[in-house]
């Protein structure tokens, strides 16, 4: 249902409140260097800082200025499974083609409790459901055979899984364990060339915020089998994976952002602040070596 490059987009800020020109631009650009659908709304656009009116709006002008172009993945996610339907019912009557919906974190729900809050957004959220898994941040692990229960018992909701597990075998285990088509996209951008290798078929990606033609074009030489050039286009982009994270995200993409792009701040709210000096120079040359400054 879904491939190629899709950035998680940032949610860019100015004096504290969401930049709607900043982020209207941003969603133009990324569809004209070539992401193939956009993420408003996830964990690096600040979701968890946004209140629910601020996240519905920027759910809403993303459709509005996507205007069809690229599919909408928006983030629905909470650890309140009625508030993560209350963002399904919004993000279907605004237009997009799919909700992601992490694991509930802080909450640390078992497997039964994943399954039950799954099942009840799946039953009554009238949308396509992307999971995500990313227990780096959640603490919770979606397990495997999870995910396989969710995606048999619902086939026509829950139709693809965001892994940032940096488990690659589950790419195979989720393989093996549902019996349709079932789409995987990587959630690490450093991964995404074993990850497509091993039957996933993209990345859901901090990096192509600042990169986005480059990780469209890497996507693609996946697509096409073309190592050589995968390889090639991985390499160099590969130091600029790392420096997303060389400091809390979305700090360092929006301050790499903030050195490319005229018409973005690297402003974040609390409680992140802005990189540290170690963490703008990583990215600087990481930058640099992307032939992106």
């Amino acid at each position: 249902m879904f491939s190629g490059s899709i950035p998680a987009l940032v949610t860019p800020f100015r004096d504290g409140k969401v930049d709607e020109a900043a982020f209207r631009t941003l969603v133009d650009w990324q569809i004209e260097q070539g992401s193939a659908a956009l993420v408003p709304c996830g964990t690096t656009g600040e979701a968890s800082t946004l209140s629910n009116a601020e996240h519905h709006r920027v759910i809403e002008m993303c459709v509005e200025q996507a205007a069809g172009r690229v599919p909408i993945i928006a983030g629905c996610g909470s650890n309140d499974t009625n508030n993560a339907l209350l963002h399904l019912k919004f993000a279907k009557k605004a237009g997009v083609t799919a909700g992601l919906c992490v694991a509930p974190y802080y909450n640390k729900p078992s497997q039964a409790g994943l399954i039950a809050h799954f099942s009840h957004l799946a039953e009554h959220g009238d949308l396509p459901i992307v999971l995500y898994n990313v227990p780096g941040r959640t603490v919770t692990d979606i397990l495997p055979e999870t995910v396989c229960e969710l995606a048999e018992k619902f086939p026509e909701v829950i139709v693809a899984i965001k892994d940032a597990s940096e488990d690659l075998s589950r790419v195979a285990d989720h393989r093996m364990g549902i019996s349709r088509d079932f789409c995987q996209l990587s959630g690490n951008d450093e991964l995404a060339l074993p990850f497509n290798a091993a039957g996933g078929s993209g990345c859901i990606s901090v990096t192509a915020n600042v990169a986005p033609k480059l990780c469209a074009e890497f996507q693609q030489a996946c697509a096409d089998n073309d190592l050589v050039r995968a390889r090639e286009l991985n390499d160099r982009l590969y130091p600029l994976h790392y420096a997303m994270f060389e400091d809390s995200s979305p700090a360092p993409v929006k301050y790499a952002l903030s050195r490319t792009q005229s018409w973005m701040t690297d402003e974040v709210r609390l409680p992140l602040v802005a990189c540290s000096d170690h963490a703008r120079r990583a990215v600087d040359e990481a930058l640099e070596h992307a032939g992106l400054v």
